[in-house]
């Protein structure tokens, strides 16, 4: 055990984030930490890191942190360079020094081998080498160099001054430094923000191999089902530890819940049947003690509780275009795009009904191409044309991430003037803006509440071309899922921008691949791409990307035959069922029941009248002969009341 926490707890304030936290890292695990946005997944890495405490309880349970010697954790946190004058290249070489120092005192123990052969002398220096070789002294120069080149910094860049970068590559700066240190527990949250396709699975790959523990917090699927063997979920407050990855987990949790409600209703199911028993002959003499024992086994039951349902608080949108397009929506012909210079040149058509997904590396045009589409950038060469009745509905990141000081309700207001307060706060409902929600400061809100805001508007005017840049970013898994779902069911035209292969191959049923100034259409979407991919990794020896994980696991269809109501297969016969007929079989099998209960009562009467007889109360073997009969005749009676119980209920079902 590389490091646990024993029934953590952390409040901020008065607010209780996390109770009953066990949670454990083990030895060289990639651990998934999931869960809806403001669970304390965040929370969760502080506290492992020592950025937070645990609550101190009064409390007779063991609450501890423990740890295996001094494991060293890494953590990206807020950026904050001592020097932003020096350059990318000095910065990040920081983290070679102590390997620099041990370098230096490996070849001074080498040279110092030249006059002194002595065995204690050739021992140090071979304890040296080995470890030195064991920390990856050998080879810290290539992977600076690879993961430099991978995170897309080049050569040039290397000697540019760290104020010269924007915010996001600054952020992949200190990703690089973090990574290079090599800690005993690598912590991440969200690592593939900001980064592309290409970065992304070149990272799946190195943290895959990573030769120590990882814990991230991602809502990427795809990513944590090509990298982590162990989930948590945060729900409630508390986690779950699942073996496996993402698409194991999701199984996992519906098997656990779906067992559990089935274990609960069983034992419901049997607490009122024998309610039902006891409730029935508690006042008849003859059945007291019967009724007795069965209130006795109610009492004694472990009562299990029913499960909490699964955490799936959305928004919904169930909206459709306002008008139609013509079937031929967008024609694009060798259209340049770029700003001072053409980033790369596209042609494709899309007719009504299409979703086109866009993948590609950062800076290639992805986001050029949408804002040219919508008219915010002129086209350098080319053209585009729309078709007739074309309605577009824009997304794009900075849009939703704006200032304001206004409420969500008269920013929402503000658009719609001619809605009622009642119309406005039901659109905004939809999109989790409830109660006290809609007189938050836009301001206040989340990066996920300004995207659902946005989107909010957008689909309020039913557009039937949606053009849409990052739109999942922000959202946690529930989020995705719900969109995903939304835009598949959307009958217009859809052209999106996204980093998430798990949300593009879903959506998606065409796609276009930005890739060096050159882009590729697939036709069949990210199922063809990802068939390319394998191809091409399979060709050069690299078959790193062939993970049916990543395709989020088997489709799976329903070859199942559908019955007509009423009728059921027996034999390859059909056998037609009659309610009628059947609840006459029922009731007479109740009223034979009931008589042969009452021989069966009547004769356990007589043998208990029979044991108080004077004239074997002397006789011991007469008793207990006498007895014998008893037990197992109520036995009889037990198993007989159980067999009417379940015929009664048949009777009752029916007659419901």
């Amino acid at each position: 055990m590389l490091y646990q926490i024993c029934h953590g707890a952390v409040s901020f304030a008065d607010e209780e984030i996390l109770h009953d936290i066990n949670f454990e890292i083990r030895n060289t695990e990639k651990i998934a930490v999931v869960g809806r946005n403001g669970c304390g997944k965040t929370t969760l890495l502080k506290l492992i890191h020592g950025d937070v405490e645990l609550d101190k309880r009064d409390s007779d349970e063991d609450i501890f942190i423990a740890k295996a010697g001094n494991p060293q954790i890494g953590y990206l946190k807020q950026i904050a360079f001592e020097d932003p004058s020096v350059t990318l290249e000095q910065e990040v070489r920081k983290v070679f020094a102590p390997m620099e120092r041990r370098k230096k005192e490996l070849e001074a123990a080498a040279q110092a081998l030249e006059t002194d052969y002595s065995e204690e002398a050739v021992t140090r220096y071979t304890a040296m080498e080995e470890k030195f070789k064991e920390d990856g002294g050998y080879y810290f120069e290539k992977e600076y160099d690879v993961i430099i080149r991978k995170f897309g910094f080049s050569e040039e860049e290397r000697k540019k001054p760290l104020s010269e970068f924007s915010g996001g590559q600054q952020t992949k700066i200190a990703f690089i430094k973090l990574l290079l240190s090599k800690p005993d527990i690598l912590l991440l949250d969200e690592p593939t923000n900001h980064l592309d396709i290409t970065t992304i699975e070149w990272l799946e790959t190195y943290l895959k191999n990573y030769p120590k523990a990882v814990v991230v917090v991602s809502h990427d699927r795809m990513f944590l089902d090509n990298v982590v063997d162990v989930v948590y979920e945060i729900e409630y407050g508390t986690a779950t530890r699942y073996p496996g990855n993402y698409s194991n987990f999701m199984e996992r949790k519906k098997e656990n819940y779906n067992k559990m409600m089935k274990d609960y209703n069983a034992q419901q199911k049997e607490i009122a049947r024998l309610q039902r028993i006891v409730d029935r002959f508690k006042n008849k003499p003859t059945k007291v003690s019967m009724a007795h024992s069965k209130e006795k086994a109610i009492e004694h039951m472990v009562k299990l509780e029913a499960p909490d349902r699964f955490d799936t608080r959305t928004f919904h949108a169930n909206f459709q275009p306002d008008k139609e397009t013509g079937n031929d929506v967008l024609l694009v012909t060798n259209l340049a795009i770029g700003y001072d210079h053409p980033l790369s040149t596209v042609s494709f058509d899309l007719k009504k009904g299409e979703k086109l997904g866009i993948l590609g590396g950062n800076g290639l045009g992805k986001s050029t191409l949408l804002k040219t589409l919508v008219g915010q950038l002129a086209p350098l060469s080319g053209e585009y044309n729309f078709g007739t009745n074309v309605q577009i509905g824009y997304f794009d990141q900075q849009m939703a991430m704006y200032s304001s000081r206004k409420t969500v309700l008269d920013d929402f207001w503000d658009e719609f003037p001619n809605l009622t307060e009642t119309e406005a706060r039901n659109a905004l409902g939809a999109f989790m803006f409830t109660g006290e929600d809609v007189f938050k400061n836009i301001d206040m809100l989340s990066g996920g509440e300004k995207v659902r805001l946005a989107l909010c508007k957008i689909l309020k005017r039913r557009p039937n071309v949606l053009v849409l840049d990052e739109p999942t970013n922000h959202m946690d898994i529930v989020g995705k899922e719900t969109l995903e779902s939304m835009l598949k069911d959307f009958s217009g035209t859809l052209i999106f921008v996204s980093h998430d292969r798990y949300f593009v191959r879903k959506v998606a049923n065409r796609l276009l691949v930005f890739e060096d100034g050159t882009t590729h259409l697939y036709q069949f979407g990210y199922e063809e791409y990802q068939e390319k991919l394998d191809r091409e990794a399979a060709e050069s020896g690299d078959d790193y990307r062939k993970n049916p994980a990543a395709l989020g696991g088997a489709i799976s269809q329903n070859g199942g035959i559908q019955q007509s109501k009423g009728t059921q297969e027996t034999g390859g016969k059909k056998a037609y069922y009659n309610p009628g007929k059947e609840r006459s079989k029922i009731e007479k099998k109740v009223k034979k029941a009931e008589e042969e209960l009452a021989v069966k009562e009547e004769k356990l009467d007589a043998l208990k009248q029979e044991l108080l007889r004077p004239e074997y109360q002397s006789s011991y073997s007469k008793l207990t002969e006498i007895q014998g009969e008893i037990d197992a005749l109520e036995e009889e009676i037990m198993a007989d009341m159980e067999n009417w119980e379940e015929l009664s209920q048949q009777l009752e079902e029916l007659e419901g």
